[in-house]
């Protein structure tokens, strides 16, 4: 080592064994001053390492201040060698801090890279040399070449040279096409300048141990200058700010998506106990006991015998495959397939899992390096019971939003109201930790169905959301604020007031009113209007169950609903496909008018009566007004007979009397099949049909049948074989029977070349 140069140590940044002779190389050196790869800003954050509350895997995290929010993340396992690096300078009593370039010029560069982002072809370049890595080393990929070749070193100053080695070689076969090269050469030139810093400081190089990726000691000991203070000053930079967080296992693997990950991070975990214990063959053993225990906890009975033979036959593929007997993942893998799960991959799936990957979740005392919005959103998990939700592991959760009048308190009587406030506020945030599942439920919103599952994803998107404001609550005021300014149609600004109430912050609701009252006055469709006059309805409903008072909401609704009223018979001119949604929206709105007595009901039985009656509307809206006007009672079985006879009669097209008869029977349907007249009325019409227009109407028909049960149509038999005089146990047969595919094809064919106006 040139003394003009530090000692530098290139590691894997995921490496127990790295980890491990690092520590060695430490205690060699004992240097004054430890500078770690990590961005320089985050020096602060180094205090924690060494808590002992704190519980690898954390990570920290740097996002801008302003939106879009951009985020970059560094995360340590106790495997890390940055980690451990970190440990020995605090129990040695020496200097730590991080050498990379500051986070807001790491969050800025990909606004600056060719093309207005960062280029994205430079990993794509390293498995290309990843691959032929693999085929020069005969391995079944590079994670087994360097678990072999590195993690199962002893020796430090062969780890040390090794490490060295490897990144110099991958420097220089990707030399000519990592597009990633410019932000490298900027990052070791930074690297050289905080090193050359702490020279000037007093620090001699002797002094000093540098902790790097393998990849970039060739370019810390390259003769190049260092950055310049005007070089640095011409970089780009974002605001940011930086959080200590936790992390899980299973980001850190590359399932995750995480590129300087690991396949299995819990099994390397295993690796360093092992490392620790100076055994290596206690990663095998506990891998292919921790399968076995998986197994039997799952009902697979797995024997003492078997585990033995895994281990046993794990070692003997290392050596066939040229090791020194000390197995790597992929023998274990092969073993445990071989003798615990019988040959059969798919067996052990799930054990293979859990065992490689793991599913733990790192931890911070309270206070540590948090935003204000992390800390209140863990203060509420606390105060509502939901610490033990927290975990990788997806978990149901019921709520029952009803006062509990078996507990003393008003807290507890109200809890599963006040979680449900809480985790709905977490949705509006786009907060992935809750779910909320559709319950299906009489006289429904008084349960809840939640599933909750923690990642590090979700802290991420709570730390994006501290810009909307310092707690969950302010936080999602805000959010829905926006969608408020945002919202193009009164639907979404309804919607907002559904969460809100929701959110159990009736407050938030106020802005939304307002502008769901000035949509009002403008143009909307009867579909909006419906959709609007929906969920404020529901609010209505139930507001007392969330102890909120929705009295303010009852004159929009009003309004609402009132114009709907009038434009509903002019929008009825439509189309069958446009019908759908119209069918939709005056279930909609007569739904509402059924569940409040202040809206105006002579309006909305005037727009009905206009409806059912018009011949210009669309018949299958006309079919089903009338299906509604029988329902509540506006229209007697005389009026249903006169509009049998009005609808189906020779002078109506096929389709059209076919259509309505279709909207009819969407409605009420054992109603509609109690009276007799309409099956004569409908046989009689159908007698009546030509060849031609009976082929027309059987397609409506059919449709208007389509979704009928067994028993609907066992009660039409019975009509049927009364109008007919015919057997109704001959009739139901004839109803329900299927056509075989002699009858479908004929039937078909007969249909082929009929033109349906389609």
């Amino acid at each position: 080592m040139n003394l003009d140069h530090p000692h530098i140590f290139g590691v894997r940044h995921l490496s127990p064994a790295g980890a491990w002779h690092l520590k060695q190389f430490l205690s060699e050196k004992n240097p004054r001053l430890v500078l770690v790869e990590g961005p320089c800003d985050f020096d602060d954050t180094l205090q924690w390492f060494s808590n002992p509350e704190v519980t690898p895997p954390i990570a920290v995290l740097a996002y801008t201040k302003e939106a879009p929010v951009r985020t970059i993340l560094y995360p340590f396992a106790e495997y890390s060698p940055e980690y451990q690096a970190v440990l020995w300078a605090h129990e040695h009593g020496k200097e730590c801090r991080f050498m990379d370039l500051p986070s807001e010029v790491f969050l800025a560069l990909p606004e600056h890279a060719p093309g207005g982002k960062a280029a994205d072809n430079g990993e794509e370049e390293r498995m290309n040399v990843y691959g032929l890595l693999d085929r020069q080393a005969g391995e079944d990929g590079h994670e087994t070449f360097w678990e072999r070749t590195m993690e199962h070193t002893g020796d430090t100053q062969a780890y040390h040279s090794g490490a060295r080695i490897f990144g110099s070689e991958l420097r220089a076969l990707e030399e000519d096409s990592d597009e990633d090269r410019p932000e490298i050469l900027v990052r070791e030139a930074f690297m050289r300048r905080k090193i050359q810093e702490a020279v000037a400081e007093g620090f001699s190089p002797e002094d000093i141990v540098v902790v790097t990726g393998s990849y970039h000691v060739a370019g810390l000991l390259d003769e190049q200058a260092a950055m310049t203070d005007k070089e640095l000053a011409s970089l780009p930079r974002l605001e940011a700010s930086h959080t200590l967080m936790p992390y899980s296992y299973y980001r850190l693997s590359t399932r995750a998506g995480y590129g300087a990950g690991n396949k299995a991070p819990a099994y390397y975990a295993l690796l360093w106990e092992g490392i620790g214990k100076a055994d290596l063959s206690y990663p095998a053993r506990s891998y292919l006991s921790r399968i076995a225990g998986f197994q039997r906890e799952h009902g697979n009975p797995v024997s003492s015998a078997q585990v033995i033979e895994a281990v046993q036959l794990s070692a003997a593929l290392a050596k066939l495959r040229g090791s020194s007997g000390i197995p790597a993942l992929r023998d274990l893998r092969d073993a445990a397939v071989t003798c615990l799960g019988g040959g059969s991959f798919s067996e052990i799936t799930l054990a293979m899992a859990d065992t490689e990957i793991g599913t733990l979740i790192g931890s911070l005392p309270d206070g540590v390096s948090r935003t204000s919005i992390q800390e209140d959103f863990y203060r509420k998990l606390k105060e509502l019971k939901l610490e033990k939700y927290r975990d990788i592991t997806q978990q149901e959760l019921a709520l029952d939003l009803r006062e509990n009048r078996n507990v003393s308190t008003k807290a507890a009587a109200f809890l599963d109201l006040h979680r449900s406030f809480f985790l709905h506020r977490l949705r509006v945030l786009g907060v992935s930790f809750a779910k909320q599942e559709t319950v299906k439920q009489d006289n429904a919103t008084w349960a809840e169905h939640w599933s909750l599952r923690w990642t590090p994803e979700a802290e991420i998107e709570l730390v994006e959301a501290a810009l909307r404001g310092d707690t969950v609550a302010q936080a999602a005021s805000f959010s829905m604020k926006e969608r408020v300014e945002q919202a193009p149609n009164m639907g979404q600004a309804a919607q907002v007031i559904e969460d809100a109430f929701s959110c159990g912050m009736a407050q938030a609701a106020v802005y939304a009113t307002a502008a769901l009252q000035a949509m009002a006055v403008d143009a909307a469709s009867v579909i909006e209007l419906a959709a609007v006059s929906r969920s404020l309805s529901v609010i209505l409903q139930y507001g007392d169950i969330r102890q909120l008072d929705s009295e303010p909401l009852k004159p929009i609704l009003q309004q609402v609903f009132f114009r709907a009223c009038l434009i509903l018979p002019g929008e009825c001119v439509c189309d069958d496909e446009a019908a759908k949604a119209m069918a939709e929206a005056i279930e909609q709105l007569n739904s509402a008018a059924l569940a409040h007595d202040f809206l105006d009901a002579e309006a909305w039985n005037g727009a009905l009566r206009e409806v059912a009656e018009r011949d210009d509307l669309n018949t299958k809206l006309s079919g089903y007004a009338m299906a509604i006007r029988l329902e509540r009672g506006l229209a007697d079985g005389e009026a249903l007979r006169l509009e049998v006879q009005r609808r189906l009669s020779r002078g109506v097209p096929a389709q059209l009397g076919a259509g309505w008869f279709e909207g009819l029977a969407m409605k009420n349907r054992y109603a509609l099949i109690a009276r007799l007249s309409l099956w004569e009325s409908l046989d009689e019409y159908l007698n009546g049909l030509d060849d031609e227009e009976f082929k027309r109407a059987l397609i409506f028909l059919r449709r208007a049948f389509a979704d009928f049960t067994s028993m609907e149509k066992d009660a039409i038999a019975e009509n049927l074989g009364e109008i007919w005089g015919l057997n109704r146990q001959d009739v139901s047969e004839a109803l329900n029977a299927q056509l075989n595919q002699v009858e479908e094809k004929e039937l078909a064919e007969s249909l082929g070349d009929f033109d349906f106006d389609f």
